[in-house]
């Protein structure tokens, strides 16, 4: 069997919940279905799939189930990160037994620890499995950035099997060093909900990892970008930038999201596991409802 290529719009679906706050299996196998029947190229289980929030159990029935889910359609990421190297290698190995077409990983948030303790962790995840890993700096919501040194240094011990996602501010300058330290050639994924996509896309990157709800014009701003369509890219980049924008935080992408996948008929309701730090109040969900509609007008 052909190993899907890790490139492309590979959305990161968002967990449905019942009102028990159990997940909601077949609204997920809708979601996924939805967004390969749209074009993804791939799926991923990540931050805004509630990782954080959810039990070992929890997490490790929601790869089982994105894996089948998604089956032959296209990739299959899922995140192994913990706060030990001993859960976050039990993790990789149950991704990679599930059929994981590569693992993902942020580093452990709740210590700060030196880069030779970062590379020791992100080491033993490398050797539990044969499968790609992408080394995720997910500091533009939790922990601290990760030096660009570090990410050399890996890539050049491991390549090619790691990746990178970096998400640390300023994304495009922080872009542009790695792929400069690494000589063009490490494989790197744009992170911020596509609101930087424009510019990463330009600085060389070979995807992006977006939530789900806005999948439509994702696909249709990659392709613009792809066949070389500024005046396309822009239009549709504009309002989606804008609606990105007022996703402060992780719980503000939870939050919109979770309401964009209720507003077009994906999930029956718009659950998130609390505490959170960010509600949807009326008058944000009006501007979203605008720039929502406008962005859909710039796609069609």
């Amino acid at each position: 069997m052909t190993t899907p290529k890790l490139s492309g719009v590979l959305p990161v679906f968002q967990t449905p919940y019942h009102d028990d706050e159990s997940i909601d299996f077949v609204t997920l196998q809708r979601e996924i279905e939805w967004l390969f029947d749209r074009g993804a190229d791939g799926i991923v289980m990540a931050m805004v799939s509630e990782t954080l929030r959810l039990s070992t159990d929890e997490r490790q029935s929601l790869a089982e189930a994105a894996c089948v889910f998604a089956g032959p359609r296209g990739s299959t990421i899922i995140s192994v990160g913990a706060e030990s190297t001993h859960t976050a290698e039990r993790l990789a190995r149950h991704a990679a037994d599930c059929g994981a077409t590569a693992l993902m990983a942020i580093p452990p948030i709740s210590i700060g620890v030196g880069e030779e303790e970062q590379l020791r962790y992100y080491e033993r995840l490398l050797k539990a499995v044969m499968i790609p890993m992408i080394v995720q700096d997910a500091s533009g919501y939790v922990g601290k950035p990760m030096s660009i040194a570090l990410q050399a240094r890996m890539w050049r011990e491991f390549h090619p099997r790691v990746l990178f996602k970096p998400e640390a501010v300023p994304i495009g300058q922080r872009l542009s060093e790695l792929r400069d330290a690494t000589n063009g050639q490490a494989a790197v994924f744009e992170g911020s909900g596509g609101i930087a996509l424009v510019d990463s896309f330009h600085r060389g990157i070979v995807g992006t990892m977006p939530g789900a709800d806005l999948i439509e014009a994702l696909i249709a701003l990659w392709h613009a970008l792809q066949a070389g369509d500024e005046q396309r890219a822009y239009s549709i980049s504009l309002p989606l930038s804008a609606l990105v924008a007022l996703q402060t935080g992780l719980d503000g992408f939870l939050a919109i999201e979770k309401y964009l996948l209720h507003k077009q008929g994906i999930f029956p309701n718009t659950l998130i596991r609390g505490p959170v730090a960010f509600r949807l109040d009326e008058e944000t969900r009006q501007e979203v409802d605008r720039l929502f509609a406008k962005l859909c007008e710039a796609v069609k």
